[in-house]
């Protein structure tokens, strides 16, 4: 296969790969090429990302690589989230960040556990509009990465603290009570996008 397919497969792996990131390992594996094939490859696309007409990046993490924006154009993304057009959100998206504000810090599989169908898509979605971040990992077999909210998800939501956040029950007796709690939050946010779309 020619150099520029196999580049163009190493990106497309690396953008779907998203937050988590993937290691050249892992490349390797799936492409079925050798680790030295990768790191050429790695090598092409990050002198490319490195050109001034590129908006995207390659950084290492230990062995792990993951494509992300720029930061000179931080300000762009910055206007992105305060456009009204950007700022709808699905229910799947609310109802991950209620938990995550909730229960931080809380791994993708313990979102999973509590919303009962997978929630990749809508963890992604919260980490490029920076409401959610990434904040360690947790001491368990796998290491997962465990996610909280940010300063962002304070402002956009006009709240101050997340004591700001509708209570909880202390000791919820059963999983609907937690549920109906959680639809409040739901409609507290979903009033907060409506306001700010354009009439």
């Amino acid at each position: 296969m020619e150099i520029s397919k196999l580049k163009a497969i190493v990106e497309g792996l690396l953008f779907a790969s998203g937050n988590e990131g993937i290691t050249i390992k892992q490349l390797s594996k799936i492409m079925e090429v050798t680790e030295a094939t990768i790191e050429h490859l790695m090598e092409e696309l990050k002198y490319g990302y490195e050109s001034t007409d590129r908006g995207i990046m390659l950084i290492q993490a230990h062995e792990v690589f993951h494509l992300t924006t720029k930061p000179e154009h931080s300000e762009y993304y910055k206007r992105l989230l305060e456009t009204p057009q950007t700022s709808r959100m699905s229910q799947a998206a609310l109802e991950t960040l209620a938990i995550i504000a909730y229960q931080q810090p809380i791994t993708r599989t313990e979102i999973e556990d509590i919303r009962g169908v997978k929630s990749d898509r809508p963890v992604q979605t919260l980490l490029s509009r920076l409401l959610i971040e990434e904040v360690g990992r947790k001491d368990t077999v796998g290491k997962p990465m465990l996610f909280a909210t940010t300063k962002e998800f304070l402002t956009y939501f006009g709240l101050t603290s997340l004591e700001d956040l509708p209570p909880l029950p202390e000791n919820p007796e059963t999983e609907g009570e937690l549920e109906s709690e959680a639809d409040l939050f739901f409609e507290r946010f979903s009033e907060n996008i409506n306001e700010n779309e354009p009439k």
